[in-house]
Order: structure tokens, then sequence, then C-alpha cells
């Protein structure tokens, strides 16, 4: 009875020990470049800002990547991941891989990063804001649709899709654009050590390319996702080949499990255009 006692304990003891070993793994791995992926249209940004704490506090993660496939997207969560980039580049590289595109909001907060590198054909760029605010005035006319409105002061209904714009409002949106125009115009020159008049010259919503992008100063790099690899893991002080930690997102949301991940981020996405809020986007990219 004693021999099997002390043979269930000794199991117990060597099953633990091997769980830990293998739940504590990485405390074994060597030096390695955490890797955060941002894609599609910017609306939320709560599972990036998590993942650059993350591997920001992390000592064996000696790089950042973020690759990039972008048109931009709110102005809000665009700026916060601006900023924590920032808050990073202090404590350890971070590099960015540019993919098919990384315009507008996606543009802005990969100038934070130490490096930038993208594709001859990447499209970047697309300096500006948008706002889109429906008019359903002619068809509620036509289906009998009615509202009555109740506020208490002029513009609180600024943007009601059942009736006209006001002179008024409008140059109150406008005032509004522009000043947000004027951060993102700063915070590039800023970023990127650019004066600002240079980038007010570009900063009109165009699309550039990548290598048009190098001649312009906005990218350090001509590269691939390789190349980006490649030179976070030299900035991070790794010898040879980068070993790769991905950056994992919060779980998925029951709207995921019920019609996927990715139509998921398509209806978030559209639902986004019928908001009012402030885009840093590069229009028709999103979807």
């Amino acid at each position: 009875m004693r021999g099997c006692l002390i043979g269930l304990v000794s199991g117990v003891v060597l099953t633990t020990a091997l769980l830990w070993l293998i739940s504590g793994a990485k405390i074994f791995k060597g030096s390695r470049v955490g890797e955060i992926d941002i894609t599609g249209t910017i609306l939320t940004s709560r599972d990036t800002l998590k993942q650059l704490k993350k591997f920001r506090k992390d000592s064996s993660i000696k790089a950042i990547l973020l690759r990039i496939n972008s048109p931009g997207g709110a102005v809000g969560p665009s700026q916060e991941i601006y900023s924590e980039v920032r808050r990073t580049v202090t404590v350890k590289p971070v590099v960015v891989s540019m993919g098919s595109v990384a315009a507008s909001g996606a543009f802005y907060l990969a100038t934070a990063a130490t490096r930038i590198l993208a594709d001859p054909g990447t499209l970047t760029g697309s300096i500006g804001v948008i706002i889109h605010l429906p008019n359903m005035q002619g068809l509620f006319g036509k289906i009998g649709y009615k509202t009555v409105t109740i506020k208490s002061g002029q513009f609180k209904d600024m943007g009601d899709p059942g009736r006209e714009m006001t002179p008024a409002e409008q140059a109150l949106l406008q005032k509004t654009i522009d000043a947000t125009y004027n951060q993102f115009v700063r915070d590039v020159a800023r970023a990127r050590n650019l004066p600002e008049a240079d980038v007010r010259k570009i900063a009109d919503g165009r699309v550039i390319l990548g290598e048009d992008a190098l001649k312009l100063k906005l990218i350090d790099q001509i590269g691939d996702y390789e190349d980006a690899l490649l030179e976070a893991g030299r900035l991070g002080g790794i010898k040879g080949e980068p070993e790769v930690e991905k950056g994992k997102k919060d779980e998925s949301s029951l709207l995921d499990f019920l019609i996927g991940s990715k139509a998921s981020e398509k209806l978030n996405s559209l639902l986004s255009e019928s908001s009012t809020g402030l885009m840093f986007e590069l229009p028709g990219f999103g979807r």
C-alpha cells in the first residue's frame, strides 16, 4: 500500500512538473520578435494596445513587428495606437511591415515606429479626415416617415439624416475636421522628423505607392515581410533569423462564432459607415 501511495505521489509530481514545463516553455526560449497584426478597418484599439504592452514588458521579446494591412479607420483608436507605439519605441524597437495597403489611420500609427518597410506597390499615405453623413430626406418623404426632434441646443441633432444640414452645422463640422486634420499632419511630421510644411503638401488625401513614399521620406525602406522581420531582429540584437511570437487577440465574440471572424469584421465595418464618427480612412478599401 505504501509503495502504491509513493508511486501515485511521484506520478502526480512528475505530471505537474511536465505540465509546468510545457506551459512555461517560453521561459526557455531564446530572444524573439513579437508580431502584431493590424488588419482591416481600425474600429477599436483594445487588442493592439494589450499586445503592445505585453510585448513591451516581456524581456525575452527584443523587438516588435507590426504587420499592417489596413485602410485606416476611426480617429480615436488610430491615435491611441500611435501613442502606444511611441511609448514602446523608447523601450524596444518597433518595425512596421506594410502589406497591400497601410493608409490613412494605418499610416498614421505606423509613423510612430522605429522603422517602416513597405512593398513598392503598397498603397499608403491618404493623409486626411473624412466623415460620412447620410441624407435620407427624400426617401423618408416617399415612405411618409417623419420624426419630431426635441433638443437642448442648436447643434444637438447635427447629422440628422432626415433633413438637410444647415450652413452653421457644416461650418462647425468643417472646423472639427480641420482641427483633427492638423493633428494628423503635426503628428506625422513629428514622428517622421519632417517639416510640417512638407507633409502638408502631400496631405490632401492622395494615395501614395510604397516606392514614392520612400522618396518622400514617409517610409524608411522598400522590403517585404521577411525583410522587416530580419530588420526587427537586427535592431533587437538577435543573431540570425529571429524566432517569432504571434500576439494573441481576445477570445472571439458570439458574432464571430455565428458568422465567422472575417464576416463579423465586414459587418462591423459596414455598421461603422452609418455612424458619424471622424475617420482616418481610405474609403472603399475597408470592405
